[in-house]
C-alpha cells in the first residue's frame, strides 16, 4: 500500500483504535444490530438477546455516552425509557452489513439468513460492502495506497488529480463511463 505505514503503535490519530474502543466487543454489535432491527426498550434488549442485565446496562450505557444511541422517554409512558439511534449509529450500518457478509461467506457453515437483507426499491439482496473511490469506481486491495496529506491528489506521474461530486445514498454509477474515463 504504498511507500508510507501506518504508525501501528500510535492509537490516538487512527479511527480504527478508537471504533474499537467504542464497538470492539461482541454485546455492543449485538445491541446495535437489535436496534437496527426495531428494538427500543431494555426489557426488549435482554429478552430477545440473552444478554445478562449488568452486561446490558453497562454496553447501553457506553454506546449513549459515546453517542450511537440516545435515551429519550417512551411516548406513551414518560416513566419508560427508549433507546433509539442516532445519526452516529446509523453510519454504522455499512460496517455491520459488511461483518456479516464477511461471516456469511467465512463462517464455519454456510449461512443461509432468513429474512434476507434487500434493497426496498427490487427487493432483491444487497451487493457486497465495497470501497469506492472518490469517482465512484470498487477498489480492491490492490488499489489502495498510503500518502501524507500533503500528497492527496499527486499522482505516482506527477499529475493532479481533484475530486469529483461526492457520491450520495441513491446516486447511481455509470460504471461504462467510469471505464471510460480510465482508459482515456
Amino acid at each position: 500500500m504504498g511507500d508510507l505505514r501506518e504508525p501501528l503503535r500510535e492509537l490516538i490519530d487512527c479511527g480504527l483504535p478508537q471504533a474499537l474502543e467504542v464497538m470492539g466487543e461482541r454485546w455492543s454489535f449485538m445491541i446495535l444490530r437489535a436496534s437496527f432491527n426495531g428494538l427500543k426498550h431494555f426489557e426488549e434488549f435482554l429478552t430477545e438477546l440473552g444478554i445478562a442485565r449488568n452486561i446490558l446496562s453497562n454496553r447501553l450505557a457506553k454506546l449513549v455516552e459515546h453517542g450511537i444511541l440516545k435515551r429519550e422517554p417512551c411516548a406513551d409512558d414518560r416513566r419508560k425509557i427508549e433507546y433509539r439511534l442516532t445519526e452516529k449509529g446509523f453510519d454504522l450500518l455499512p460496517a455491520m452489513v459488511a461483518l456479516r457478509q464477511w461471516g456469511q461467506k467465512y463462517g464455519s457453515d454456510f449461512v443461509n439468513e432468513d429474512p434476507v437483507l434487500v434493497d426496498e426499491r427490487d427487493r432483491l439482496p444487497v451487493g457486497p460492502v465495497s470501497m469506492l473511490a472518490h469517482d465512484g469506481r470498487i477498489l480492491s486491495h490492490q488499489d489502495l495506497w498510503l500518502t501524507k496529506r500533503e500528497d492527496l491528489g499527486k499522482r505516482a506521474d506527477g499529475t493532479v488529480a481533484t475530486a469529483g461530486d461526492a457520491l450520495g445514498t441513491g446516486d447511481i454509477v455509470d460504471i461504462e463511463a467510469a471505464k471510460k474515463r480510465a482508459a482515456g
